[in-house]
Parts: C-alpha cells; sequence; structure tokens
C-alpha cells in the first residue's frame, strides 16, 4: 500500500490561537512529525477523496483550499464567495468529480470538477430555530447508500435537514428533535441560544450504513439519535447505557465494515475528557475502542478508506491518537506545542 497521511483541520477563533497556528496540518500515516501545509486559513474540515487520495480538500474560513499531491501544498479553489465558512463534504459515488460542500451561514456548494471551482446553490431556506453566536453550520453530510439522491445535513445548531434531488432543495427534519426537548426534560439544554431546544439542534455528525439502509444516526450534544422515517422522528439510542459520555461530536461508518460505526462521545465542548466508541450492530450496542486518555473533547474519528486497521481520533486541544492495527495498539503524535482546536481529521 502507497504511504498514506493523517491530515488535521485547526481552527482558531476559540479562544484565540497565538501566532500562525490554524489551518491543516500533515504527517505520514507511520510518522510523527507534523508540517504546516496549508497556513493562509483556519481549517474545520479537511476531505481525502475515497477514490483518489492525491486529492484533499479543506475547508477553511474562507472557503475551500484543495490539494492535488497529496497535501503537500495548497491552493484557494475557484470559490464564488469570501468569509464563508466551509465545513463539510461530500462525494457523488456515481462521478468522482461531483461533491458537495456545507457552509455557515447556511449554504451549499457544488463542483463537477473534482473541486477546482464551485457554484452556490440555492438557498436551503432552513427555518430560524434561534439566536446563537454564530451563523448554522452545515457540519456534515449523509447519503442513503441506495437512493444517491437522498442525502441528509447536521446542522449546527438547526438540527438537521434533508434533500431527495441530490442537494438541490432541501427540507426541515427537526421538529421532533425540538418536541423531544419539549417531552424529555433530561435532553433540554440552553448554553448560548434563546431555546432549551438547543441541545437536540446542536448537531454535529451524521451517517447512513448500508446494513441498515433506511436509518439516519445523528450526533448531538445530548447524545446519538436515530431516525427510521426520514427524520419525522427520532429516537435516542440511550448511549448511556454503554459510556459515562454523551455529548456526541462525531459518528461515522466503516468504509469496510457497514454494521460498524464509531462515535467520538465526551463530556460537553469544551472539556477534558471523553472516548472513542464502537458499534459492530449499526447503533444497537457500543464498547469503547480506543485504549488512550485524551486530555480534551474528543472532535473528530478518521478512517481510512482502503486499510480497515488505521483509526485516527483527535481531541480539542491537539492531542490526535491513532491505531495501525485495529485497534490492539494505540500511538499519540500530538501536534506541536500550542496547536489547540482541532476540528476534524482525514487519512488517506
Amino acid at each position: 500500500m502507497a504511504q498514506s497521511y493523517v491530515y488535521a483541520g485547526v481552527g482558531g477563533y476559540y479562544g484565540g490561537n497565538e501566532g500562525n497556528l490554524a489551518g491543516v496540518f500533515r504527517r505520514e500515516a507511520d510518522g510523527a512529525d507534523w508540517r504546516h501545509v496549508l497556513t493562509e486559513a483556519e481549517a474545520y474540515t479537511v476531505f481525502v477523496h475515497p477514490r483518489d487520495p492525491d486529492l484533499v480538500l479543506a475547508g477553511t474560513k474562507d472557503g475551500i483550499y484543495r490539494s492535488t499531491d497529496r497535501g503537500a501544498t495548497f491552493k484557494r479553489a475557484n470559490f464564488p464567495d469570501r468569509g464563508i465558512q466551509i465545513w463539510s463534504f461530500l462525494p457523488d459515488p456515481t462521478d468522482p468529480r461531483r461533491m458537495l460542500a456545507g457552509g455557515s451561514p447556511i449554504s451549499i456548494y457544488r463542483s463537477n470538477d473534482s473541486g477546482e471551482s464551485w457554484t452556490r446553490q440555492a438557498d436551503p431556506k432552513m427555518p430560524d430555530r434561534g439566536k446563537a453566536p454564530f451563523a448554522v453550520r452545515v457540519m456534515r453530510f449523509a447519503r442513503h447508500p441506495n437512493r444517491a439522491n437522498e442525502i441528509y445535513a447536521a446542522l449546527e445548531i438547526g438540527g438537521v435537514m434533508r434533500s431527495t434531488d441530490g442537494g438541490e432543495t432541501w427540507s426541515d427534519s427537526s421538529d421532533n428533535l425540538i418536541r423531544l426537548s419539549v417531552d424529555e426534560p433530561r435532553l433540554r439544554s440552553q448554553i448560548v441560544s434563546d431555546t432549551e431546544a438547543e441541545g437536540m439542534l446542536d448537531g454535529h455528525a451524521i451517517c447512513m450504513s448500508a446494513a441498515d439502509p433506511d436509518s439516519v444516526v445523528l450526533a448531538v450534544r445530548m447524545g446519538l439519535f436515530r431516525s427510521r422515517d426520514q427524520g419525522k422522528t427520532w429516537e435516542d439510542l440511550c448511549v448511556d447505557r454503554f459510556s459515562p459520555f454523551t455529548y456526541g461530536r462525531d459518528v461515522k461508518v466503516s468504509p469496510q465494515e457497514p454494521s460498524t460505526l464509531y462515535a467520538c462521545l465526551s463530556v460537553a465542548a469544551s472539556s477534558k475528557d471523553g472516548a472513542l466508541y464502537r458499534s459492530r450492530d449499526v447503533g444497537r450496542t457500543w464498547q469503547r475502542f480506543d485504549k488512550v486518555h485524551p486530555h480534551g473533547t474528543l472532535m473528530s474519528v478518521s478512517l481510512h478508506h482502503a486499510d480497515p486497521k488505521q483509526v485516527y481520533v483527535a481531541a480539542r486541544y491537539g492531542e490526535v491518537f491513532g491505531t495501525a492495527d485495529g485497534g490492539e495498539s494505540w500511538r499519540e503524535t500530538p501536534l506541536p506545542a500550542g496547536v489547540q482546536h482541532i476540528y476534524a481529521l482525514a487519512c488517506g
């Protein structure tokens, strides 16, 4: 197998990074030394194309940056807007050149040329769910395994939206998330907004699996939730039965084993503890997977598209842990001193 790389997307505004310490960092998968490969802008997501690991995209506080040499160098893509934060990418399984990107303020962009140029799509027109100190972010996408045009997106702070036409138009799927916060006092959380439904609307990640194709799994501040009816209703997966941590920051499906999910669970957005959990039965039961002791909220899990034994996880304040043998042993490769606020990991 060719040399793999691990990438970390680092933001800087959350309390401020001293000096120029944000952007994208890269290291060889079996190495320990990180290189600061994108220095121009804070990065909130990094994407390695599953069919072409030479192609790496970074979502930043000023649009999209693109690399065609496995992240050795980046340049800003032909992106139509300035000052738009990009938080997510979604490749098209039928055409590797086509992909979507999700922005903040809430926006959808499309590329038909492997991310070289982008066009802004129609406004998703989501309802205003509450006032917060930042604009709503399109945090993650999930595509139906059997219906490529059916796409879901997790919104921070805005719940979930759904498209049935490949991302051209969107509908809201959050009414029942709000209803759960009304009916269940334990699911109420209000920290930065004007609504007690904030915790249920605090969408961080979303995924779908071929092992349970009509099931959507959502990670929010209040835990992990599942919908089996296209977002009309949501059920609590009650991860507190398996984990002392319930703040859901990331959830992903194994590229090789569709019944296997990984979830980053922590105490809160800015906490000193967390763990990576794995489910082998599409979210019904969970077991702790990592063998590490992070000192910050777990923000992102990265799964290798070609090698199921490679799993990486990042904690907020600069810690990165990884296994190359399917979880038997773990290695810590922290980012350089002073680098904090990792938002995303990618590998490939």
